[in-house]
């Protein structure tokens, strides 16, 4: 099977938009992780407990919905949220006990939800 040109041409366009739907993708993920950060330091400053377990419900329930309503995978939505919420874990965590999240650094044991 011979690749033309214009097949070669179709899949780097596509890729191209790949590419900035990643950009984005990771630009909100960002953000995501900079708001907890902030409601780590509200949580800190009015002594509120770092987990909020009823909240791990809430955004897996709205992750679902979601995925329910756009034909995506559940059990993908699922494992994606839940590495998500453990870095936010890791990042309230860090925020909390008065350290700078850093890229990188393991995260911590917590069970919960941190958002």
């Amino acid at each position: 099977m011979t690749i033309t040109a214009q097949a070669t041409a179709g899949i780097e366009e596509l890729r191209t938009r790949l590419d900035r739907i990643d950009e984005r993708f990771l630009e909100n993920l960002r953000d995501r992780i900079e708001v907890c950060v902030e409601i780590a330091r509200v949580k800190k400053e009015s002594g509120i407990p770092m987990m909020q377990p009823h909240r791990i419900g809430l955004v897996q329930e709205r992750a679902a919905a979601f995925g329910t309503e756009h034909g995506l995978d559940l059990g993908f939505l699922r494992r994606l949220y839940d590495l998500v919420i453990e870095e936010t874990c890791r990042v309230e965590d860090l925020v909390i006990a008065g350290a700078s999240p850093a890229p990188g650094s393991p995260a911590p044991t917590t069970s919960g939800s941190a958002i």
